[in-house]
């Protein structure tokens, strides 16, 4: 191989996290009601294969080649009956990375008030929706819990081959489950941690 092909292939390369196989984009859905900001949140239909009755922002599965405004919108639209057109998008939040092998790209955006009154939410994705005012997690911060990421490392693996020893420091890690209480219903896990990277985000200066 030569230098040249390095340079055609990697030159304006935009970075992403090695090893990811799946991508995901939700929808951050600002609605205004009586002045004050509220966020919109879907209720997973029970027939679901994945996190049936689970609470979440409208969003799904990139498709190839697809960007994740037009994954969001696009979902949105399937899973809500919101059109594009009703959808203000106001800017790209933090993403998330899933032990490497998928990411997750939320979108905040606002959306407007009269589609959201006229949404039509597919039963076989969604079995409710509601609006919490923003206000509300930032008066009640989650309750925060966390879990241990514990490598699991074969008896098959090459130690003396990299020149290690069995007793090799494996990095550990650990992970937080931020969980919102709103009227009986938990807003946790993925969707938790985009609550709280909003709120802690508009603290920032």
């Amino acid at each position: 191989m030569t230098i040249r092909e390095f340079e055609e292939r990697w030159r304006g390369h935009a970075p992403r996290p090695q090893g990811v196989r799946k991508k995901y984009a939700v929808l951050v859905p600002l609605v205004e009601r009586a002045g004050e900001a509220c966020l919109l949140f879907e209720v997973r239909a029970e027939t679901l294969g994945r996190q049936p009755g689970e609470v979440c922002f409208p969003g799904g599965h990139m498709e190839p080649e697809e960007e994740p405004a037009g994954c969001a919108l696009r979902e949105t639209e399937e899973e809500l009956g919101i059109p594009r057109s009703a959808v203000q998008l106001i800017a790209p939040l933090d993403y998330q990375t899933g032990q490497g092998s998928f990411v997750l790209y939320p979108l905040l955006g606002r959306v407007d008030p009269a589609a959201v009154d006229a949404m039509r939410p597919s039963p076989a994705e969604v079995k409710e929706t509601f609006l919490v005012p923003v206000d509300f997690f930032r008066d009640h911060p989650p309750r925060v819990y966390s879990y241990e990421l514990v490598p699991q490392v074969g008896d098959d693996f090459p130690y003396a081959l990299v020149g290690a020893q069995k007793r090799y420091g494996w990095h550990r890690g650990r992970m937080d489950v931020p969980i919102y209480l709103w009227q009986g219903r938990a807003i946790w896990g993925m969707t938790g941690r985009i609550v709280r990277g909003l709120l802690e985000g508009m603290e920032r200066t």
